[in-house]
């Protein structure tokens, strides 16, 4: 196959470009390799906007980049355009692809730029961004655009795509600024790639944890409670309990101390931090008596205090303080995403205080931490070590010492890790756990960040082996990231069908008739004794109704109760998870679940 760009010195360049430069390197064709589909959607996003521009002739753009999961293209016009015109533009776009045209690039100056853009105040706002003397653009047909590249040699060869959906987008996701129209979409190099991947968007929406969750009765959000502000229903908060318990128990093994935090400190503490000018924009303040206070963002400050309320010694260290703290970060309206992106949530924090010497062995005891539990809800997961980004506190020399310690520990261990250049946090590097779901989708979730600078900045301290000062180091450490991100996360994974050992209700007692219930009550009240959770159905509805009624609920177990089951002490399960129909006792019951709810251990 043909190529249609090349890599040079981790570079890819279109062939245009390497032809002029006079350069030549591995060659990429045309598949579904990151290369590949990276030139590929970045010219799937022209050809939508040469479409759109076709359609809704007074349309200005914006920027068109390619994301992780496809591309989008920012764009303004008078015409109202919705997600039922997305079809149409698609038409449009295979109408061009088949006329095959060259993509072609020619460079001129700023100032020409400016000239031949000077009625598209969109373009003018590119070109702000845009420091050099020159710019490129890039050509099919009639339809030209600025872009730095690359692009495929012709549109010719972009055939499997669809467009996924439509927004708003404030002008540069500033929301000061205007809101334009943004438009998604996904490439990729052939036809049974694309259909994948449609299947899987559609799974998706199926598991979508704001529909299932509803349908479960986890959580609500309520406009008059605040936009960003989950209400956690009974069966949530039975599942998030679930949760908290087990990890409680597993911090605790591992010498971690429960502490607690104030929600609030003096603004003066965020100051010595740096969260207040390195990530006030993103916190909540208020005055009491004429003082500033911030509300917390990040544990580690209220830590850092329990850290200080006694001398330690090298003897003490490490000492490890975890807490379910609860922070809130302001987030803008339209980036709010169910439970995936709110503002506030509670976050299974951890900060460990340690001297230099123990920073491998406290990595890899988090790492096994991480494993245990990814493995328990099977997940898949690869870590990434987030490096300094552009703003950030504290010197070079103090973010190499870092970064390497935390390279060190990993590759000392043979555990493979990524570089993720410039994401780390701003008060030191990180390693970030990035979890697969059950449809093959990659997730953000937990985080190891290792932590010269606010010690420093502290002025924390412990007695050496000759009574010198010494700085410790911090570990900051959220294995699940926050409770209310990573249940989104389970719910989709899972699609509502949580393991027993978690799940909000582990049976669901359906009576044949009024007759019945009491029996289901006296179980449920066992079930209750040993750490299990049920729900009556005993509704004035028709059993079957009832039983589809509990099935909703997405229960491991329904029990239906009649006179043979009174009779002979006995309960007939249908177990949703095996998919099977069983007799069992009532001792054989209680055990059974018993041993299911108590299965795990972290």
């Amino acid at each position: 196959m043909s190529a249609i760009a090349i890599k040079y010195n981790d570079e890819i360049i279109d062939l245009q470009s390497a032809k002029e430069r006079g350069i030549s390197g591995e060659e990429i064709a045309l598949d579904n390799s990151a290369e590949s589909l990276e030139v590929l959607r970045h010219s799937t996003a022209h050809l939508m906007a040469q479409a759109i521009k076709s359609l809704y002739p007074d349309a200005e753009f914006y920027v068109g980049p390619v994301i992780k999961d496809g591309f989008y293209y920012d764009f303004k016009t008078s015409s109202e355009v919705g997600e039922a015109d997305l079809k149409e533009i698609e038409k449009q776009m295979l109408s061009f692809a088949k006329k095959k045209y060259e993509i072609e690039k020619y460079e001129i100056s700023m100032t020409e730029a400016r000239e031949k853009f000077k009625a598209d105040h969109l373009k003018q706002a590119v070109l702000d961004k845009i420091p050099s003397e020159s710019v490129s653009i890039y050509k099919q047909g009639e339809f030209e655009d600025l872009c730095r590249g690359p692009h495929l040699p012709n549109i010719g060869l972009i055939r499997y795509f669809k467009l996924t959906k439509i927004s708003g987008a404030y002008l540069g996701g500033d929301s000061k600024n205007e809101v334009l129209t943004r438009i998604y979409g996904i490439a990729f190099a052939d036809k049974e790639s694309l259909k994948a991947h449609l299947d899987m968007i559609a799974e998706a929406e199926k598991r979508d944890h704001r529909k299932v969750g509803a349908a479960m009765k986890l959580f609500t959000f309520r406009e008059e409670v605040g936009a960003g502000f989950p209400i956690w229903l009974p069966a949530g908060g039975r599942l998030r309990a679930r949760l908290e318990q087990l990890l409680f128990k597993a911090h605790r093994k591992r010498g971690y101390q429960p502490v607690r935090g104030p929600e609030m400190l003096r603004s003066d503490l965020w100051m010595t931090s740096g969260h207040y000018q390195n990530y006030g924009e993103n916190m909540y303040f208020t005055k009491i008596d004429d003082i500033e206070f911030g509300v917390k963002p990040m544990n580690c400050v209220g830590h850092i205090k329990v850290y200080e309320e006694d001398l330690h010694s090298y003897r003490d260290l490490p000492l490890k303080f975890f807490e379910y703290g609860v922070v809130h970060r302001h987030e803008f309206t339209g980036a709010l995403h169910g439970l995936f992106r709110v503002r506030e949530f509670t976050q299974d924090d951890a900060h460990i205080f340690c001297t230099s010497d123990q920073i491998e062995e406290q990595i890899i005891e988090v790492v096994d931490f991480v494993d245990k539990i990814m493995s328990t809800f099977e997940f898949n997961y690869k870590m990434m070590i987030s490096t300094k980004p552009e703003k950030a506190v504290g010197d070079d020399a103090v973010w190499e010492i870092s970064t390497q310690a935390l390279k060190n520990a990993m590759e000392k261990n043979n555990l493979a890790y990524e570089i993720d250049e410039g994401g780390g946090a701003f008060y030191g590097p990180k390693i970030d756990i990035k979890i697969t779901d059950a449809i093959g989708r990659e997730w953000q979730c937990g985080t190891i960040q290792l932590d010269f600078n606010l010690p420093a900045r502290f002025e924390l301290e412990y007695n050496g082996e000759s009574n010198d000062k010494i700085q410790p180091v911090m570990i900051h450490r959220a294995i699940l990231g926050s409770f209310e991100r990573f249940i989104g996360i389970l719910t989709e994974h899972y699609a509502g069908e949580f393991p027993m050992f978690i799940a909000p209700t582990q049976v669901a007692f359906v009576p044949v008739t009024a007759a019945h219930a009491q029996y289901a009550k006296e179980l449920a009240d066992k079930l209750m004794d040993i750490g299990a959770d049920s729900e009556i159905f005993a509704k004035n509805d028709s059993l079957n109704k009832r039983i589809r009624n509990a099935e909703q609920t997405r229960v491991p177990m329904i029990v239906v109760i009649g006179d043979e089951e009174i009779a002979n002490k006995t309960v007939a399960i249908r177990d949703r998870r095996s998919r099977e129909q069983y007799n069992l006792s009532e001792s054989e019951f209680l055990s059974l679940i018993q041993s299911k709810i108590n299965e795990v251990n972290f």
